[in-house]
């Protein structure tokens, strides 16, 4: 099995919470609008650019300890969606992930592979930001049914099948329901606002600077050692307990652009 590293969400963080009451209707999960065919063929085209295939070649070094004479990219691009901020806040109206990504699939010559993120920049323009080692976002997204999205909970690095009217969790690190289980959007939504709600941006959890709000540091100056991102798999919310469990089972490493 690959090893794998998530970041921290930049809105969202890792948090410990009693269940809090809130309800969203399940038409929170309508304004989830995937990327447009000509989006999709701008981050697939930006994944074949130069720039792209030497991250992916630093990711295969880094991670895998290879030096691919050769790089394919994936001629399609997955949309990857992440839990929204104001979905956990309980916002009327609110969809439950914002785009994220969208993923190429890099393979080497030598068959291992990887995931780059290309993300929008600006109206029609993508550029690629990092590449994940491994091919989750591939792997997963051949089990959704039509009409629904792949949906990332970064901090419990938990991959959901969001449809219109529910999640199914797919596979995580942490996890907080069972794997195959659907949850309704109001359900999933109670969920995430206990985890959550009291660590969003402007709380207290944040200006005493919790897990997730420290400042990153610029990375080191080369020295030709890997920088692995830390990921968000550090914790998970237990609702209730009051308890930050500190637990990985497995880590992606990623190369930032």
């Amino acid at each position: 099995m690959h090893k794998i590293c998530r970041k921290f969400s930049s809105c969202l963080v890792v948090a410990v919470a009693a269940l809090l009451p809130a309800t969203l209707p399940a038409a929170a999960g309508e304004g989830v609008v995937p990327p447009s065919a000509d989006d999709l063929a701008a981050a697939v085209r930006v994944a074949g650019e130069p720039g792209a295939i030497g991250l992916a070649k630093s990711n295969f070094r880094q991670v895998d300890h290879i030096e691919p004479r050769r790089i394919t990219m994936g001629e399609r691009g997955i949309p990857v969606f992440t839990l929204n901020p104001e979905f956990v806040r309980g916002t009327a109206g609110a969809p439950a992930g914002v785009l994220r990504s969208v993923a190429v699939t890099a393979t080497a010559d030598s068959g291992q592979k990887a995931t780059l993120q290309a993300m929008p920049e600006s109206p029609g323009k993508w550029v690629a930001a990092s590449v994940f080692s491994g091919n989750d976002e591939e792997t997963l997204s051949g089990r959704l049914r039509p009409g629904s999205v792949l949906l990332n909970e970064p901090q419990i690095n938990g991959w959901y099948e969001l449809g219109p009217d529910g999640v199914v969790l797919l596979q995580a690190s942490l996890p907080q329901t069972p794997v195959g289980k659907f949850l309704s959007l109001s359900d999933y939504q109670r969920e995430v606002h206990g985890r959550y709600a009291d660590k969003l941006p402007g709380s207290d959890y944040q200006r005493n600077r919790g897990i997730g709000f420290a400042q990153a540091t610029p990375p080191p100056a080369d020295t030709g050692l890997p920088v692995p991102i830390v990921a968000s798999l550090i914790a998970a919310a237990i609702a209730g307990l009051g308890v930050v469990l500190f637990a990985v089972r497995r880590k992606r490493h990623a190369t930032p652009r």
